[in-house]
């Protein structure tokens, strides 16, 4: 500790280094510490980056539903195709039938 108590005192008394020593350590302070530090600025930057790619993404996702919305406002086939695709609707006179890939362990085994 007194070596640190010694070099600082020697540094004290040179008139134009004790003006570089606090500029650097305030410097330092701003550049490294606290909310407005360089650092959390450029953290900051990054975020805003991600979100304006993900504001890109959902104008287009929303171009897209605006524009599947507009055909189905227009066209009644796109009604029925939506109503048979998504909640199997059908007329009376035709059957549906819905094919999956599960398999039953139990036919695996026979």
């Amino acid at each position: 500790m007194s070596k640190v108590k010694t070099f600082l005192g020697y540094v004290w008394h040179i008139p134009f280094l004790k003006y570089v020593l606090v500029c650097a350590f305030g410097i330092a302070i701003v550049g490294f510490w606290g909310d407005n530090s360089l650092l959390s600025h450029f953290r900051h930057q990054r975020e805003v980056v991600e979100l304006e790619q993900q504001i890109g993404q959902y104008n287009q996702q929303t171009e897209r539903d605006m524009k599947r919305i507009r055909e189905l406002e227009r066209n009644q086939k796109a009604i029925e195709k939506v109503a048979r695709e998504r909640y199997f609707m059908k007329t009376d006179d035709e059957d549906i039938f819905v094919l999956s890939e599960e398999v039953n362990e139990e036919e695996i085994e026979d």
